[in-house]
């Protein structure tokens, strides 16, 4: 069965027309077995020769997008953290215009001191995803695929349900999900939805007349957003309790046993009264109380968790592995929830996530930005064993499929999302929709997005510091 090389396009012509399988290929030299098998190899782009020449960037749902140019063509995408700065990424520029973006992990080591943790990690974050979507398109190959391969062909998310004070309002909005085929949720059931009843939270009063109020995002410095936890003097009483647990009677009687059902935002208080919440908790066996205190008190985390049977998770705003170690070494959580849009990435992210497996623990991921990097993170997600669930921010957000095309809509479909098989991330921007949906300044909000839709930025193309850490 030897082809000789003049034969070999006409015989894979034939091949592939006739549905010739590698099996039917067994028998015949291995220069042909490797001609049939990269037949679909992407071939029209030299990845060795491939230059970074540009990024600029755009912003949709408060999320910065980053494009990278090339001298080829390609063009690699990412996002920035929700509601973070889009300037974390554009002050890397600098330091990768002309090198090749295949090299990924020499790129990393380069910018990764720039990031820290919350927002802003995720400069580095959207570089390292722009520049793994730049090396799976120039060698035709999915991102997961170069992570290391993958796990599974499907990725289960989980979904976040707006609130209610009403409970039985609160529990059909969960059983929705359900109905819509989600096998997973989330509920923000914590302090704020029984604070204003008399005597369910001690020191309320207090914070409520402070600037900002008990409102957990505000930028105001000193005030309870902005407080950690265990300073606020913040206690929930046994009727708080009670009231809290009537949200979750309620729900699981609504969406039954079946579902696992996390809880997130319970409020700023400290450990002791997340030990009590927990326990009262237990009953309804759920699958996570989340981010119950600042992540960094490794030792308050490792006594509430030690104090009850309800899984603790923390992590989205940790950034890079060595941020998670002192978490994870004392095993002071049940599960670790990293965002991989703040935590330096892609590889970064199923570097955590291997570690974590190590000390028999599992990894959930935080997402709340845009579907480029929804869509990275499923690569993450598909090549990392110890994965569990990935968070969907915008279930109720119509048009929010409608920002990238080049895969399957619905994205998100009977709860899963199919992992792409396209090279690079697997998705393209829909520009006309970006268009519409693009962020606008909003200078009485104190928002200035200052981006428009990916304008040069040459000011960004010089560095303008000594970057060495060491002497």
């Amino acid at each position: 069965m030897s082809i000789n090389n003049n034969g070999r396009r006409s015989f894979l012509k034939k091949a592939s027309l006739g549905g010739l399988s590698l099996a039917g290929m067994s028998l015949a030299p291995i220069g042909d077995q490797v001609a049939y098998a990269s037949q679909t190899v992407k071939m029209d782009s030299s990845p060795s020769d491939l230059r970074i020449t540009d990024m600029r960037v755009t912003s949709v749902l408060r999320t910065p997008i980053i494009r990278i140019y090339t001298n080829q063509g390609l063009m690699g995408h990412g996002d920035v953290r929700d509601i973070g700065d889009y300037r974390y990424a554009l002050m890397l520029k600098s330091r990768i215009l002309g090198e090749n973006p295949c090299n990924v992990e020499k790129l990393f080591r380069i910018i990764k001191q720039f990031g820290h943790h919350g927002r802003q990690g995720g400069g580095v974050s959207g570089v390292e995803m722009a520049l793994w979507d730049l090396a799976g398109k120039a060698y035709g190959v999915p991102v997961y695929q170069l992570l290391g391969g993958k796990y599974r062909d499907q990725i289960r998310i989980y979904c976040d349900t707006t609130s209610s004070r009403d409970p039985d309002e609160f529990a059909k909005r969960l059983k929705a999900r359900v109905d819509a085929g989600y096998t997973s949720l989330k509920m923000d059931a914590g302090i704020g939805l029984v604070k204003d009843t008399p005597g369910t939270v001690v020191n309320a009063e207090f914070w409520e007349n402070q600037p900002g109020g008990m409102s957990g995002w505000n930028r105001i410095p000193g005030s309870y957003s902005n407080t950690k936890h265990p300073f606020t003097k913040v206690q929930v009483t046994e009727k708080g309790i009670d009231m809290m647990m009537e949200y979750l009677e309620v729900m699981r009687e609504a969406v039954g046993y079946e579902i696992p059902v996390g809880v997130d935002h319970l409020g700023h208080f400290g450990y002791n009264e997340a030990i009590k919440i927990a326990r009262a908790a237990e009953k309804y066996s759920l699958s996570f109380l989340e981010d119950l205190i600042p992540w960094q008190l490794t030792d308050q985390w490792r006594r509430i968790t030690d104090s009850t049977t309800t899984p603790t998770q923390t992590g989205e705003d940790i950034f890079l592995l060595e941020g998670f170690k002192d978490l994870l070494d004392n095993r002071a959580v049940d599960m670790i929830h990293p965002d991989p849009v703040g935590a330096g990435g892609l590889m970064e992210t199923k570097k955590i996530g291997d570690y974590a497996e190590t000390k028999g623990i599992s990894m959930m991921l935080h997402h709340a930005s845009s579907p480029v990097s929804l869509m990275a993170v499923v690569h993450a997600a598909a090549a990392t064993q110890n994965f569990t669930w990935l968070e969907h921010h915008f279930v109720d957000l119509e048009w929010y499929d409608d920002l990238v095309t080049g895969i399957e809509k619905p994205i998100v479909q009977n709860g899963y999302i199919n992992v792409p098989e396209k090279p690079g991330i697997g998705v393209d921007l829909n520009e006309e929709a970006i268009r519409e949906h693009m962020d606008r300044d909003e200078p009485r909000q104190g928002v200035n997005h200052g981006t428009g839709f990916f304008e040069p930025t040459p000011e960004w193309n010089e560095v303008r510091s000594w970057d060495r850490l060491w002497s």
